[in-house]
Formats: structure tokens, sequence, C-alpha cells
């Protein structure tokens, strides 16, 4: 990737999506509150930039709003988009200091700024309250000073207070070490800026590698960050917005329900930590950035992606390297499939397990299928487990095992806030492939049914009044897999 002279920010990512005709300008008036969760819960197909909101204020949503314009951020097309994001991670660029930038052109001390006046929305009818979605929590490691950026849902309390649930992975392996010493965690919250900085914050690595360095990567250039007005951490100098402020330890107060990736809102709810506001910073005309989330939202996109990506780099190298195609995370986060040829039996099954057992807690369904079934269709994925499923021999299941804390169909241990949060479940995996092309007999009775001239067009044979149904109903037909591609091997 080449070196580009300007750094990427939300603006150039908002001219990207206009032209690539992927962006929708709403000048209406929209109340946030009321109205906007409406309008980001409808469009799963394009982004939309909100022109007229109180105080004056603009916003972006949905942007990325479906794995199509993932792809756009990274450069790449959507066939491609995980293999592209698993390279790039092993390609990490330190970030850059710099003395000054954009994010700090107005600067605001506790008393001069007010959270409720922002732009923030209410996602769903149960939700307790406006939610910053949007926001990356940086934070440090107290012992070695190695930096952490993460998402975390930040419910508005109150002109400089906010909730935050610390999900309990690296920001809360940090806030239990600050909370040993009796001390307050410091914070620092920057809302809006490329896709890519989002994609790296939800990159689940090692323990200490900084995110900032896998956006580095992401981007092909090192990010710029300046440090903060009041507490000892740095933020990306080209971010619409800062909030600076500090968790308290030992302290939690009621916070949720929210609405969260898998469609439900009531996980996480409970006694969580609070972060205290003293200080903003943000661009003259920052344009804030609102997160909705959902299946198969915005907020869904950001994590299913660089989750297929970490997935497909582990699962390269299983057993020597497997003719292995394609990954991607399953609407709901908690599935993923795994698109591959197997060289032998049983191979399928060893992958699996592998994606199990990943970086994440996440996934507890894999199923492999072979690279004639589109994985980013879902006909195809049912169609393929109706067809090359013996459940007998493809389907195990694993039972007690340690599965993510916001799963809420498994048993729930402990509770948010705690040591103990956790859900006891179990795994499944599915094998789907059909024999290896090494047993070209029994491969062959899974050829797929192929019709003459396959690369014929509907659409150039319907009458001119026909045309807009035929280009309509396309998405929904299984598409060119279908048409005249058999498996590959």
């Amino acid at each position: 990737m080449a070196s580009s002279s300007r750094p990427k920010d939300m603006r150039t990512w908002i001219a990207e999506l206009e032209a690539a005709g992927e962006l929708i300008r709403i000048d209406k008036p929209v109340d946030p509150l009321t109205q906007m969760g409406a309008l980001l819960y409808q469009s799963r197909e394009k982004a939309l930039f909100f022109e007229n909101l109180p105080h004056g204020w603009r916003s972006l949503g949905q942007a990325p709003a479906n794995v199509r314009q993932a792809a756009l951020a990274f450069d790449t097309t959507q066939e491609k988009l995980v293999p592209t994001v698993a390279e790039r991670m092993g390609q990490c660029i330190p970030p850059v200091m710099v003395n000054d930038g954009p994010v700090k052109e107005m600067k605001f001390k506790q008393g001069e700024f007010d959270l409720t006046q922002l732009p923030v929305h209410v996602a769903g009818q149960r939700d307790g309250g406006p939610v910053i979605g949007s926001g990356l929590v940086v934070t440090k490691d107290p012992d070695t000073g190695r930096r952490n950026v993460s998402f975390h849902r930040l419910q508005i309390k109150g002109p400089n207070k906010s909730g935050i649930l610390l999900y309990p992975r690296h920001s809360w392996k940090n806030y239990v070490k600050y909370q040993a010493r009796n001390e307050a965690m410091p914070v620092a919250i920057f809302i809006g800026h490329y896709p890519l900085y989002y994609a790296a914050a939800a990159t689940t690595a090692a323990y200490g590698l900084d995110e900032f360095e896998i956006a580095g990567g992401f981007l092909g250039d090192p990010v710029r960050l300046v440090k903060c007005e009041t507490v000892d951490l740095e933020v990306p100098a080209d971010a619409e917005i800062v909030l600076e402020g500090h968790i308290p330890p030992h302290y939690r107060e009621d916070e949720g329900p929210f609405s969260e990736f898998q469609d439900y809102y009531v996980t996480g709810t409970g006694k969580n930590p609070i972060v205290e506001y003293h200080c903003m910073t943000r661009r003259h005309d920052a344009i804030f950035k609102n997160l909705q989330n959902g299946s198969e939202m915005e907020g869904c996109v950001f994590h299913k992606v660089p989750m297929s990506a970490a997935i497909y780099r582990r699962l390269k190298d299983v057993g020597g390297g497997p003719n292995l195609h394609n990954v991607m995370v399953q609407p709901g986060v908690f599935g993923v499939v795994v698109q591959m040829t197997p060289r032998s039996y049983g191979e399928a099954k060893n992958v699996l397990l592998a994606a199990l057992s990943s970086e994440y807690h996440h996934p507890k369904i894999a199923i492999a299928v072979d690279a004639d079934v589109d994985i980013f269709n879902p006909l195809e994925l049912l169609w393929a487990l109706s067809t090359r499923v013996n459940p007998q021999e493809d389907v195990v299941i694993i039972p007690g095992t340690h599965n993510h804390a916001m799963d809420a169909s498994l048993p729930e241990l402990g509770a948010p806030g705690t040591a103990l949060w956790q859900r006891l479940g179990s795994k499944m995996l599915i094998d789907a492939t059909i024999p290896p092309p090494a047993d070209a007999t029994a491969r062959a009775m899974f050829e797929r049914i192929r019709p003459h001239n396959p690369h014929l067009r509907l659409e150039d044979f319907a009458a001119e009044g026909s045309l807009s149904i035929v280009r309509a109903l396309s998405p929904l037909f299984f598409g060119s897999k279908l048409l005249g591609e058999p498996p590959q091997g």
C-alpha cells in the first residue's frame, strides 16, 4: 500500500462512501432520542449522514453498514476482504507522536462541556438511555505502560458522567490492576475516525499489543498520536472528539439494558463501573459518530471482519496448511463458517476445532463448507446444511466450554462487573463439506446442477418494463455458483 499524503479520517471516509454511491444524506431534522435509532436500524445497505441535528451537530452512522462497505474501507472486494485483513494483521506499524492535530482545535474543561448536549442516540425501545457506542476507549497497563484500545458502551448519566461495560478482557485486566492499587484508571475516549481504527479496536490480539500498531498496519501508515490534556494517555490527532476522564475503583452503578450486537437487550446489564470526565477536545466543526448495534448492524460488522481474519490466520497453518479459501463470522457473531477444500476425510473437523478455540470467546458454532458454497449468501449455507450433513457423523458437540459472557442462550455465572462473570456452555462443529478430491468417485456424487449456457443473463432477455424487477430479485437467488462453478479441488 502506498502511503497517503493526507491522513485518513472520518471525513475522507465520508467522501469515499459518497463517491462509491454508498452514502445517503439526511437533511431533514432528526431527533437522536426518538428517531435516529429507527432510521439507522432500517439502513442495512447504505451509510447515513445526518446534517440537521439538535445544537447544530452532524453525525455519521451505519458506516460500514455491511461487509461490502468494510471491503471498500480496506480497498478490496468482499470475497478478498478476510484474507486481505489477515495479511495486514501481520504488518503492524508503530504510531508516531505529533505536537498538535485537528482534535485539539477546541478544548473544554469540566463544567464547560455537557455530554447530554451531544447527539447521542437511543438505539432500542428498552435501552436504559442514550449510549455512546462509537467511543474507542484508550487505557494503559499501569505496570508496563502498554496501551489498549477497545470498544465499550458508554451510557450517558449526566453532563460529565457515563456508565461503562468492561467485558472481561484487556481493559478489564488493566482496571483490575488499578483497582488493586485503589487508584482510579485514566481513560481517553475518541469518537469518530476512519473505520480501520474501529476494526483495529475490535481485533483481539495478545495482551499488551498496541491496537494503534494494528491500525497502522491496516492503514499502511503510522497512526498520528497527540498527548491528552489531563491524563497520561495518547489519542489520534485526526479524531473528531476526545473525552478524558477516569474510572473510580470499587464503585458500581446500575447500567443498561442496551441494544447489543446479538440483537438482544439483556446481556451485560447490572452493576457496572462509571466514567467521570474532566476534559473534552474536538474539531471546531466536529462530526459525531453514532453506532447502531444489533445483528448485522455496524457494530456487528466492525467485530465480524477482524474476528474472521484472526481465525483465518489461525486456520491457515492447521495440519501443515489446509486448502483454506475464506472465513466469515455469521449473524449474531457466535457462529463462523469456514470455506475450504478438504485434503482428506476428517480434516474439516480438525480445522473447525481450531476455529472454536481461537483468540475470541465468541464462536460456539463452526461450520465447514466447500468452495462451491457462497458463504456470503445465507440461502447457500442453509442448502449446504440440508444436503451435505449426516447428523450422526458430521455434527459434534463439545460440552462444558467457556463461552462469551454476553451469549444469552447459555447459563450465566457471576454478574457483570465481577471477576466470575462468564457463560458455561458448549460448542458445536458441523462438517458440511463433501468427500475430498482424492476420492473423486464419491466427490462426483455432489456435482451441482449446471444448466446449458450458464453464462446467459435473464436481464438480457427480459422486456424493458421488467428489467427493474429482475435486478431487484437477483440477490435473492443462489447466483453464479449455482449456474456453473463446480467445487474447487
